[in-house]
C-alpha cells in the first residue's frame, strides 16, 4: 500500500442516514424506485433521495449493498448515505461491500445494525482519481451483467409473447382467417396454421387442434428416482425464480425425501404466497443422467409429445393457469396449496405437431441462450467477487487488474 492510501474511519468516507416510513396505503402510483433492505422493492410517485445514491439493510436483511442510479425512496429498514465527503459514489458502494456487517449486528431474532458502530469500522482509503478507476473496473463486470439480465429478460419476454399470441389468442389462425398476415410469425411458420376455427368443450379453438385435459397432454409430478443419501443438485423454494425460466440458486445437499426433476422439467411452487407470486423455473442445469430433488411443495410438470418440453413452462407462466390454481387451492388461509387434482378438470389446446415442433426450436434457442449469458454472469461476478477485496485494500493496482476484465 502507498502513502497515497489512508486507513480512516468509515464515517469519515460517509454518513448513513436511516430511510423513511411509507405504508402501503401511501405509495401512489410513479415510477421512483422504492428500496428496502434487499433492494428494489416497488415504485412511488416521490423520491425522498436524489441519486446516485447507495443503499444497504438496516433490519431484516443485511450485508447487501445497492447502487441506484435514479432519484429514490429509501424504507426505514435501510441505512442510505446521506453524504460522500467527496468521494466516489460507485467506489463507496463496492466499499460498503467489504464491511462485516454481521460483526455489527445486535445479534436479536430480527438481524440489524447500527450505523454509528459502522461508522467506527476502519477502511483503507485510496484518492479520488483511483477510487474512480476502482469503480471503473468492477462497475464494467455489473454493467455486462446487468445487460445480461437485462437481455434474458427480453428473451423470455418474446417467448412468452409468442406463447399467448399463437395458443391462448391464436392470433396467426384469426390473421388468416381474415385474410391477413399473421403478425406473430413468419410466412413460413404461418402456413402451418390453419385458417378457421371450430367450435370445442372450451369454445373456439383452431380448426384441427386438439382439446384434452392438462394431464392428457402434460405428465403431472412423473416418477424419478434417487438413492436415499445421495448428494444431488438440490433447490431450495426461496431459489424458485419469479419472473425468469432461470434458477441460478443450486446447491449440493443429501437427498432425503421431496420432489424429483429432470431437465426439461417445471417446476410449479403450489403454497401460498409463493404460488401467487409466480414461483416457476424450467430445469435445465442438470446432466442427461442427472436427477435433482427439492421441496414437496413443487409440482412438476413434463410435456408429453408432440408438445416440445418447454411448452409445459411456458403455459405454467401463463395467467389463465395461474388462475385455475389459485382459485382450487385449499387449506388454512396461512396454508393454502393446490391440489394436483384439480388440474384433472383443467382443459388445453394442443396443437399439430408441425406447430408444436416450431414454437419448441423458438422457445429452446430462447432458453440455451438465456443459459450462456447466466454461465457468462457467473464468471463475470467470480471475476469481481475476486478482485473486489484485493482492489479495495491495495494489494492489486488497478493497472494490474485491467487485465482480468479483458479476459471476463
Amino acid at each position: 500500500m502507498t502513502d497515497k492510501w489512508h486507513e480512516v474511519r468509515l464515517g469519515d468516507v460517509l454518513t448513513l442516514q436511516r430511510g423513511f416510513d411509507l405504508p402501503a396505503q401511501d405509495r401512489k402510483p410513479g415510477k421512483v424506485p422504492i428500496v428496502s433492505s434487499s433492494g428494489i422493492s416497488g415504485t412511488h410517485s416521490e423520491a425522498k433521495v436524489a441519486c446516485p445514491g447507495v443503499v444497504t439493510g438496516r433490519y431484516g436483511t443485511i450485508g447487501q449493498v445497492f447502487y441506484i442510479r435514479e432519484d429514490f425512496w429509501p424504507l426505514n429498514t435501510t441505512l442510505f448515505v446521506k453524504d460522500f465527503k467527496g468521494n466516489d459514489p460507485l467506489f463507496v458502494s463496492y466499499l460498503l461491500r467489504t464491511v462485516d456487517f454481521g460483526a455489527h449486528s445486535d445479534k436479536s431474532s430480527v438481524p440489524g445494525v447500527n450505523r454509528n458502530h459502522l461508522h467506527t469500522v476502519m477502511v483503507d482509503l485510496p484518492p479520488l482519481p483511483e477510487q474512480r478507476a476502482i469503480a471503473a473496473i468492477l462497475g464494467d463486470l455489473d454493467d455486462k451483467i446487468e445487460l445480461n439480465r437485462r437481455m434474458n429478460a427480453t428473451l423470455e419476454e418474446l417467448a412468452r409473447a409468442t406463447f399467448h399470441a399463437w395458443f391462448e389468442e391464436f392470433e396467426p389462425v384469426r390473421a388468416k382467417a381474415k385474410g391477413h398476415a399473421p403478425q406473430s410469425a413468419d410466412a413460413a411458420t404461418a402456413a402451418r396454421f390453419p385458417d378457421a376455427f371450430e367450435d370445442s368443450a372450451i369454445g373456439e379453438v383452431p380448426r384441427g387442434w386438439m382439446v384434452k385435459p392438462l394431464p392428457a397432454a402434460i405428465e403431472i409430478n412423473p416418477l424419478r428416482s434417487l438413492s436415499q443419501g445421495a448428494i444431488v443438485p438440490y433447490l431450495e423454494m426461496s431459489n424458485l425464480p419469479a419472473h425468469s425460466a432461470r434458477v441460478l440458486g443450486w446447491e449440493s445437499r443429501e437427498f432425503s425425501s421431496g420432489m424429483k426433476f429432470v431437465n426439461g422439467d417445471t417446476l410449479v411452487a403450489r403454497i401460498t404466497p409463493c404460488l401467487e407470486n409466480g414461483k416457476t423455473a424450467f430445469v435445465d442445469f442438470l446432466n442427461d443422467n442427472q436427477v435433482g430433488w427439492g421441496s414437496t411443495e413443487y409440482i412438476v410438470l413434463h410435456s408429453k409429445p408432440p408438445l416440445p418440453p418447454e411448452y409445459a413452462y411456458f403455459l405454467a407462466r401463463s395467467s389463465d393457469f395461474r388462475s385455475h390454481a389459485i382459485q382450487n387451492m385449499t387449506g388454512t388461509s396461512g396454508r393454502q396449496r393446490v391440489p394436483v387434482q384439480c388440474f384433472d378438470s383443467y382443459l388445453i389446446v394442443v396443437p399439430p405437431a408441425q406447430i408444436t415442433e416450431r414454437f419448441g426450436q423458438i422457445a429452446a434457442l430462447t432458453v440455451s441462450t438465456m443459459k450462456r449469458h447466466d454461465d457468462e454472469s457467473r464468471t463475470l461476478a467470480a471475476i469481481r467477487d475476486a478482485l473486489l477485496p484485493k482492489l479495495l485494500s491495495g494489494e492489486i493496482r488497478v493497472r494490474d487488474a485491467e487485465q482480468y476484465v479483458e479476459v471476463g
